[in-house]
């Protein structure tokens, strides 16, 4: 799928990922600043959550109560290798069965499972973001 978009229509494309990923764990690719905690922090608000949503880029991981379920939001862009993951238990939210949202996914690539949503986010030559992910 893909998606074109502006801040403007973050409500109704975290409503289309939230209907139509093949999985609750979403990995976001992009380059800094394009907008994947913006992404994130209406997919969240989609979710039920009512807490102020902030990149864990510090702690690596914030967590989230939606309206039915846990939300995880990490943030690897500091860590120095997977081991750094490992001892935070990361696996474990894996397989919690909650949506688990990953900025800088390569950074975990071996600690990944098979089933994931790969969700790429790039700019356009309008300023515009281009979404695309299941392809």
């Amino acid at each position: 799928m893909t998606l074109i978009y502006t801040l403007d229509d973050l409500p109704d494309v975290a409503t289309k990922i939230i209907k139509n990923v093949n999985s609750k764990i979403l990995l976001f690719d992009a380059e800094m600043g394009i907008g994947k905690t913006t992404l994130i922090k209406e997919i969240c608000k989609q979710l039920g959550v009512q807490d102020t949503i902030s990149s864990p880029t510090y702690s690596l991981v914030n967590e989230y109560q939606g309206s039915t379920e846990l939300i995880y939001h990490f943030d690897f862009y500091r860590i120095e290798d997977e081991e750094e993951a490992h001892h935070i238990g990361f696996e474990e939210y894996l397989d919690s069965e909650s949506w688990v949202f990953i900025e800088w996914p390569e950074k975990v690539t071996n600690l990944l499972p098979e089933d994931v949503a790969h969700l790429k986010i790039n700019l356009s030559k309008e300023e515009k973001r281009v979404l695309t992910w299941g392809e």
